[in-house]
């Protein structure tokens, strides 16, 4: 007898400016110390995409906002498959503290800001 394996969810990643502009524009958001949150339910062939944004706001070295971003990945990938809703558009922001906090304590902060936005979507 072989366990059931659990089918993951398709992640598919925001590329395009435009897709970030209208995330910007029409979707809903939570900020946690480490990052910003945005969501917008929209008819796609993905179960949910994601983007990741650092900009030099959060450091002018690249070293820094590459590494926030990397952890915002790694946050997405753990995290997202598990809880994110089908044909949703997810775009976290990189913040001051993202590069501080421990890994654990924003993958409590994306839970719950995930769970607050389940309202708001």
């Amino acid at each position: 007898m072989t366990p059931e394996i659990k089918e993951k969810k398709k992640i598919g990643r925001l590329k395009k400016r435009a897709d970030f502009l209208l995330m910007n524009e029409k979707g809903s958001r939570w900020v946690t110390p480490s990052f910003t949150l945005q969501a917008l339910s929209k008819d796609m062939d993905e179960d949910f995409r994601v983007g990741f944004t650092a900009s030099k706001k959060l450091s002018t070295r690249a070293v820094d906002r590459n590494r926030a971003k990397r952890r915002l990945r790694a946050l997405a990938q753990e995290v997202l498959p598990a809880l994110a809703k089908d044909k949703h558009i997810y775009v976290l922001i990189a913040r001051n503290e993202c590069l501080n906090l421990s890994f654990e304590q924003m993958k409590k902060d994306l839970k719950w800001a995930l769970k607050r936005l389940d309202c708001l979507v």
